[in-house]
C-alpha cells in the first residue's frame, strides 16, 4: 500500500494566503524528506468564510518541490471542465512530475459550484462519462474528432502527450453503490471518500470488484482512498491538536450539502469527534494509527490520500504530524504490508 500525504487547500478568509502557500511548500518538503510516495490536492470553488487554493495551479507549483512523488487530484470536479483543456494540463502535470499523475474525477454535490460555472446539475453524470472519452482518446490519438451531446471538434491533437503509457490512471470517486459500479466500469480505479466505516468500506469494495468482473475487466491496482489521519504522542496531543479542526472541517460539509454522515449540534466537541472518528477514521497515537492503516490494506485499499491537516490548524502542528507519520508509522505500515504480502 502506497502512503501520501493530501494537502489542505482550505483557510479561513481572513489567512495570509501568501504564508499559507509558503508553509502548504514547507509540508511538500517535509513530506519529500520522510520517503512518502504522494501528494494530493482537492477541488472547490466559492466556499463562504474560507479561501481555497485552486486545485490544478497548486499541483504544478508543488511539482517543482516534489521530485519523485506521485501528484494526483482528490478530486477534480469534472463535469465543470472543458475536457480539452483539462487534457493539456493534465498532459503537462504528468511530463513535470515524470510520468507519476494520477487523475482522480469526480462529480461534486454543491449547487453553487453548478451554478457559478453555469452547468445543470442535472446534466452532470452525462457530462462526466463523455469527458472521460475524450481526454482519453486526446491523451492516447492524434487527430481525434469528437461529435457528442455537450463537445464537438474534429481533428484535435494535443502536445505534449503524456509520459505515462497508454496514459495516466483515471481514478473515479464514488460514493453511493450505483456510482461505484459505474466508477468500476468506465474508469481506472476508484477513489474512496472517507466517510464509510469499515464495515460500509467492506460492502463497497465487493460492490466496485464485482462490477469489474461483471465487465470483463481485470482487478484495478489503483484503490485508493482519502482518510482523516491525525497522530500525536498521546490522546490529549490528538485531541488538542486534531478534534478542533477536523471537527470544523465537518461543519463546513455539512453546511455544503454533504450527505451520508450527520454530526450531533448539541454534542461536545470531544463527543463529536469520538463520533465522526470511531471505525472510520485514522487518529491516535502511533501505534493506533498503525494499526487503523493497516486496516485499510486488508480491506483492499492500495493508496492512501492521508489528509493531516484542515483550515485553521496552526503550521508547527501541521509538521509535528507529517513527522510523527513519517518516522514512526511509515516505515512499521510498509514493513508489515510487505511481509503480508
Amino acid at each position: 500500500m502506497q502512503l501520501g500525504i493530501y494537502l489542505n487547500s482550505q483557510h479561513p478568509e481572513g489567512d495570509d494566503p501568501a504564508q499559507r502557500l509558503a508553509e502548504t511548500l514547507e509540508q511538500v518538503r517535509l513530506i519529500r524528506s520522510l520517503g512518502f510516495d504522494s501528494i494530493w490536492a482537492g477541488e472547490h470553488h466559492v466556499t463562504p468564510g474560507f479561501h481555497f487554493f485552486p486545485q490544478l495551479p497548486l499541483l504544478t507549483r508543488v511539482a517543482a518541490e516534489a521530485e519523485g512523488l506521485w501528484l494526483g487530484t482528490n478530486v477534480t470536479l469534472l463535469p465543470l471542465h472543458n475536457p480539452v483543456e483539462l487534457a493539456e494540463i493534465a498532459a503537462f502535470l504528468d511530463v513535470a512530475s515524470g510520468g507519476r499523475f494520477l487523475l482522480g474525477i469526480g462529480l461534486g454535490y454543491r449547487q453553487e459550484e453548478y451554478a457559478i460555472y453555469g452547468i445543470p446539475m442535472r446534466e452532470r453524470v452525462a457530462r462526466f462519462t463523455e469527458a472521460i472519452a475524450i481526454i482519453k482518446r486526446l491523451w492516447s490519438e492524434d487527430s481525434v474528432s469528437h461529435h457528442g451531446r455537450y463537445w464537438q471538434f474534429k481533428d484535435a491533437s494535443i502536445r505534449p502527450r503524456p509520459l505515462q503509457a497508454p496514459h495516466p490512471p483515471i481514478i473515479v470517486g464514488a460514493q453511493v453503490e450505483a456510482a461505484i459500479a459505474r466508477a468500476a466500469k468506465i474508469g481506472d480505479g476508484w477513489l474512496i471518500v472517507p466517510i464509510p466505516t469499515t464495515e460500509q468500506l467492506a460492502r463497497q469494495m465487493a460492490t466496485y470488484r464485482g462490477a469489474r468482473a461483471e465487465a470483463n475487466l481485470p482487478a484495478s491496482p489503483h484503490i485508493c482512498r482519502l482518510l482523516e489521519v491525525g497522530c500525536a504522542r498521546d490522546e490529549e496531543q490528538v485531541l488538542r491538536r486534531v478534534a478542533p479542526f477536523l471537527i470544523e472541517k465537518y461543519k463546513a460539509y455539512f453546511s455544503w450539502g454533504l450527505e451520508g454522515l450527520s454530526l450531533d449540534p448539541n454534542a461536545p466537541p470531544e463527543q463529536q469527534f469520538r463520533s465522526l472518528a470511531r471505525n472510520r477514521f485514522a487518529v491516535g497515537t502511533p501505534a493506533e494509527v498503525i494499526e487503523a492503516l493497516l486496516a485499510q490494506a486488508r480491506a483492499g485499499v492500495r493508496h492512501l490520500s492521508m489528509r493531516v491537516s484542515w483550515p485553521g490548524m496552526p503550521q508547527q502542528d501541521i509538521l509535528a504530524g507529517i513527522e510523527l507519520l513519517g518516522r514512526a508509522v511509515l516505515p512499521e505500515v510498509r514493513r508489515r504490508t510487505r511481509e503480508a504480502a
